[in-house]
């Protein structure tokens, strides 16, 4: 287990950050923004109540 060494630039030409793959990363933006609207709802609603 001596890769963990190496850096991964030395493989990919991308920086070592995590990119998944197109389709998932639309389908975690979708999920993120659901989120993040249901909780501007939820405190919307605490905040106003």
């Amino acid at each position: 287990m001596s890769d963990a060494h190496e850096p991964t630039s030395s493989r990919e030409p991308e920086p070592p950050r995590y990119e998944p793959a197109p389709g998932v990363g639309k389908l975690a933006l979708w999920v993120l923004l659901f989120v993040v609207a249901a909780v501007v709802v939820v405190v919307g609603g605490v905040y106003f109540a």
